[in-house]
């Protein structure tokens, strides 16, 4: 007995538009948008309806055109160095709102668990639960919409610009992204309380650190490809900085053929202690290696602290770096 596979067909000129998002969107944005919920509660407080959700490829298509079209709007203008900026905003929108809705979804999952756990068994308690628990669902299905549309936006925002787009604050960690960048607060809290698993990276970790004025990108991506060849699933982590060393750093893991989880251990608390109490901590994640550009006396001080640790590191000087005039644009 033979099996024939059925050929998506167009009844009416109607079906075109979700028979093409059907062939064209990513799975990504079919997860998030392709199979939304029978009924859904939209806002706290109204009652559930059948609202309809984005067409996948619709979603992605406008997503990843807004950020495009900022790009294109300011090339070969006298605002094209403000492009990143202003795109670097939109791609922030997204994760803001994503924050906001997962918030909300953690706070009425524990509402639901508090009424699971004391049921009375009465029709206003089982109407009650029921609701909360539609309301949970909803909120956890406009969360994963807003961030499989952040996580696209990011990507473009990284081909346009040649960086990886990071959040001013917090954690950027989806199922959906290709590398997630996780704030260092994160990162320790989860290994302390076993939060989720997506702000746990399980990988060796491997330390990198450098000066905000560093040029020569393609030796310490080379660096860095020969160090993942020898440890596929490692986990970055660096000192954080959005500028020079740390950037290049961060836009090596971005890449979709790397997939380097990345930590920002940035600078947290205050006083002239801060950057070496980070040192310190650095050194307590025991990392397996280390690649350390030279800079200040903070890359000193944590070249003696890894090396006291036994911990083998790489160590670049400024006056070894390729001379910034043949340094070339960063591979999207």
């Amino acid at each position: 007995m033979t099996s024939t596979v059925k050929s998506p067909s167009v009844g009416r000129f109607a079906d075109l538009k979700t028979l093409y998002a059907e062939m064209t969107a990513t799975p990504e944005f079919q997860a998030a948008f392709g199979d939304p919920l029978a009924l859904s509660i939209v806002e706290p407080g109204e009652q559930p309806g059948e609202y309809e959700m984005p067409e996948p490829f619709a979603a992605q298509a406008e997503c990843g055109g807004i950020i495009a079209t900022i790009f294109d709007l300011f090339a070969d203008t006298r605002l094209e160095p403000l492009a990143a900026e202003i795109a670097w905003g939109f791609v922030n929108s997204f994760h803001f709102v994503a924050g906001k809705l997962e918030r909300r979804e953690d706070s009425l999952a524990m509402e639901v668990g508090d009424l699971a756990r004391n049921p009375d068994m009465s029709e206003i308690y089982n109407n009650e639960l029921e609701e909360k628990q539609l309301l949970c669902q909803s909120t956890a299905e406009q969360r994963e919409a807003i961030e499989c549309m952040r996580d696209y936006a990011a990507e473009m925002y990284r081909v346009q610009s040649g960086w990886p787009w990071s959040p001013a604050r917090g954690s950027k960690a989806s199922s959906a992204s290709s590398a997630s960048q996780i704030a260092a607060l994160d990162f320790l809290r989860a290994r302390e309380l076993s939060a989720r698993e997506k702000h746990l990276p399980r990988g060796p970790v491997v330390v990198f650190s450098g000066p905000a004025q560093w040029h020569d990108w393609e030796t310490l991506w080379a660096k860095l490809d020969e160090i993942k060849a020898r440890i596929p699933h490692m986990t970055l982590v660096t000192t954080g900085q959005r500028k020079g060393a740390d950037a290049i750093a961060a836009a090596w893991a971005a890449r979709a053929e790397n997939n380097v989880p990345l930590v920002a251990y940035g600078l947290y608390g205050n006083g002239r202690k801060t950057a070496f109490t980070r040192n310190r901590k650095l050194a307590e994640l025991q990392p397996v290696e280390a690649l350390l550009c030279e800079g200040s006396g903070l890359q000193a001080n944590l070249y003696q602290m890894l090396r006291q640790a036994n911990v083998p590191i790489h160590a670049f000087r400024k006056v070894d770096q390729v001379a910034d005039t043949a340094v070339r644009r960063m591979r999207a």
